[in-house]
């Protein structure tokens, strides 16, 4: 019988054999290993050896060192300019050529002409039918080194920095003829770093994918020429009243004078800044050796005239939004036509009002306020865009800071915590803690830095209480609930939805805001807002009509939710931060102030049960204004337009309010106008009108007549258009 020990001895030969084959591998493993390295420092040494024939030593070192480091960080430089170039590569994705394949003519909600848009304003003429005065005009002023750089002209940059640092400020700019189209074609005024990088990109792009003539002709064709032109040739036929092919040298260097600043030189506003600026432009021809001064001298003798258009004004900034909503129909396979005439919802008399109570905040109040830009949206209830203002001046920036530009809402945007809190069961007698609050390492504050502490939440509304929105969204809400209730109610502006929302950082456009707070005089259905009532083909058929082709709109904001925002709403501007935007006549008046950190934007959006409007003042740069909050300039100017836009209307009421409404139609608005506003900014007085029953009457009568009498085809969808109530009750007869 086999002890232990026998047993041992059996399972020692298993156990030598591993341990041995485990000490072979760990040998042959170390000499590949040294082997390998040995033969890597043959190969290497081999290598060093060679490379000693071109070893160079002295001044031929020095040479060498740099061409390496030089080499290293091109190799860098290129891998930067290559992430830099794919954000502005990414533009050219789209057809940018058919982008104005349209030729538009608008209407305004009475069927008045109100302007064109799209590339075929004018029959567009080649290049080489221009006269050659025109061209070198254009040239020697814009771009003389245009037929040598390729899209970027250092030469030309490098003399404008000079001329620049001589005088003291910006008299002369660096930027190429192709560069401005550039920006033209795909970019935005937008003044940044990020918009220059794009441009100089784009530029070279065009300069490898286009002839220097093609660039040419695009420029001329695509540049805002002032007056809500767009190109030389619908230029010359607004200002002189002929074709581009037949223009002489002195108007030629009025057109050239244009491109730079087309408000500031427009010869229908300021004739004499015009010829001061074509005779700048002849001396340009003179001294870029294009012409001589005995060629020139008839043109500064005799300067251009022009035909009178001192009346003539058109909404650019709204046209340009309804061109782009054109845009989107046909892309969307609703047009099958890009000739066509397109009845809009604007109402010239309200943008001119809204222009107007822009235009007076800012020149009575931008320096003391340290303001330099404004935007407005209104929207009647129903979603009809009746007057936009996308900045102060359209000939400086064609930017739409109304529809384009993103800022922080501030607590504006308290709306959508509020209603969401309602719709969860909330009333506005509910009591909530005005206490501090710290979520996820974040204690916000409110804006006097003191506490209230238990308040109903309709007086936190109206004391824009901070911390109180803060602990709804983190004790019973959440934040992806607010943004849900945002977009619900027409916020198209992507949303973060981080801890800081509900006061309001998340930036959204002018349009956005208006969109939702019209939700509300609508009892909580939907707001469609809307730029184009009709679209026509010049038969008069109707290609797209809003009421007839889209989706009637959907409830999405509950009777009792808005009824109990509307209640919190309408108190602002009695007891809250709001106080100037009450309207006279003791029109009932909801809304909302907003003020973003830092005061880098201030806002007011408020509502009648007529009219819905937003009010945003800021800075392009977001420098920080002189302490401005949503409650003064911006509740000012809310105030002095819709002032003025409820002048002799039928007043209607917001839902849920049980205040009576002023007797009559607001007849007395003119006698209120005329005292003035406590606000300090001159009220706007509307032009009498019809009552509403005499322009029924009128509007029935009209309707008979054009059964009885042929009208032409498109005057005949027009009347039709009047007959299903699209024509409001002070429609011009």
């Amino acid at each position: 019988m086999a002890g232990p020990q026998d047993n041992r001895n059996l399972e020692e030969p298993p156990r030598r054999r591993r341990r041995h084959f485990l000490l072979r591998a760990d040998a042959w493993l170390d000499s590949t290993l040294w082997n390998l390295g040995f033969r890597l420092s043959e190969i290497w040494e081999e290598i060093s050896i060679f490379s000693r024939r071109f070893r160079v030593r002295g001044w031929k070192r020095l040479v060498v060192e740099i061409a390496d480091e030089g080499l290293t960080f091109g190799t860098a430089g290129f891998v930067l300019l290559l992430a830099l170039a794919i954000p502005a590569f990414e533009e050219t994705k789209e057809d940018w050529r058919a982008r104005g394949d349209f030729a538009v003519t608008f209407l305004d909600r009475y069927g008045n002409e109100i302007g064109h848009r799209g590339i075929i304003h004018e029959d567009s003429v080649p290049v080489d039918q221009l006269p050659d005065h025109l061209v070198k005009a254009v040239l020697a002023t814009e771009d003389r080194r245009f037929f040598s750089h390729f899209g970027i002209d250092f030469l030309g940059l490098i003399r404008a920095m000079s001329e620049n640092a001589r005088a003291g400020g910006v008299v002369q700019g660096g930027s190429t003829l192709t560069q401005q189209l550039a920006k033209n074609l795909f970019l935005t005024n937008e003044r940044s770093i990020e918009r220059k990088i794009k441009e100089a990109f784009l530029a070279l792009w065009l300069e490898a994918n286009l002839s220097k003539k093609e660039i040419l002709s695009l420029y001329l064709d695509r540049a805002y020429m002032g007056g809500g032109t767009f190109g030389a040739a619908a230029a010359a036929q607004f200002y002189f009243g002929k074709n581009i092919t037949d223009v002489n040298l002195a108007e030629a260097a009025m057109l050239a004078g244009l491109f730079k600043a087309p408000a500031k030189y427009a010869p229908h506003v300021n004739l004499p800044s015009a010829r001061a600026r074509a005779n700048e432009v002849l001396t340009n021809l003179v001294q870029g050796g294009l012409m001589t001064e005995g060629q020139v001298v008839a043109a500064r003798r005799n300067p251009a005239s022009v035909i009178d258009r001192a009346d003539a004004t058109a909404p650019d900034y709204f046209l340009d939004w309804a061109f782009e909503e054109v845009q989107k129909l046909a892309e969307s396979g609703k047009l099958t036509k890009h000739s066509v005439i397109v009845r809009t919802t604007i109402d010239m008399g309200l943008q001119q009002a809204a222009e107007e109570a822009m235009e007076s905040s800012l020149r009575e109040y931008g320096e003391s306020y340290r303001v330099k830009q404004g935007a407005l949206v209104m929207i009647e209830t129903g979603g009809a865009v009746r007057a936009m203002v996308g900045g102060r001046d359209y000939g400086e920036s064609q930017f739409n800071r109304a529809t384009k530009a993103l800022r922080q809402p501030g607590s504006s945007f308290k709306l959508f915590t509020y209603t969401a809190a309602m719709e969860k069961g909330f009333t506005p007698e509910s009591v909530i803690s005005d206490a501090p609050i710290t979520w996820r390492g974040w204690s916000p504050q409110n804006y006097a830095r003191s506490y209230k502490g238990k308040v109903t939440l309709m007086s936190a509304l109206a004391q824009s209480l901070n911390t109180v929105p803060v602990r709804l969204a983190k004790d019973e809400l959440g934040t992806d609930k607010i943004v849900e209730t945002a977009k619900l109610m027409g916020v198209e502006t992507p949303l973060r939805s981080d801890k800081t929302i509900p006061l309001g950082t998340s930036e959204v456009t002018v349009m956005d805001q208006a969109t939702a707070y019209a939700v509300m005089p609508a009892g909580g259905v939907q707001s469609q807002r809307h730029g184009l009532a009709q679209v026509l083909d010049y038969n008069g058929d109707v290609l797209f009509d809003f009421a007839r082709d889209m989706p009637p709109p959907a409830r999405i904001v509950s009777q009792q939710a808005t009824a109990s925002m509307n209640r919190m709403l309408v108190q602002i501007p009695v007891i809250g931060t709001a106080k100037r935007a009450a309207l006279d006549g003791g029109i009932v008046t909801g809304g909302k102030t907003g003020t973003s950190q830092s005061y880098r934007d201030a806002w007011f959006i408020g509502f009648t049960g007529n009219y819905t409007t937003a009010v945003w003042f800021g800075n392009d740069d977001f420098t920080s204004m002189n302490n401005m909050t949503g409650g003064s300039l911006p509740a000012m100017t809310f105030k002095k337009l819709m002032d003025y836009a409820h002048q002799g209307i039928e007043l209607k009421a917001i839902p849920g309010i049980d205040n009576p409404l002023p007797t009559g139609n607001h007849a007395n608005g003119r006698a209120l106008a005329a005292k003035g506003s406590e606000t300090g900014l001159p009220a706007l007085i509307r032009p009498r009108s019809l009552s509403a029953e005499s322009t029924r009457i009128l509007r029935r009568i009209g309707g008979d007549l054009s059964k009885a009498t042929p009208l032409a085809p498109i005057t005949q969808k027009v009347a039709e258009a009047d007959l299903r109530g699209s024509t409001p009750v002070n429609a011009k007869p």
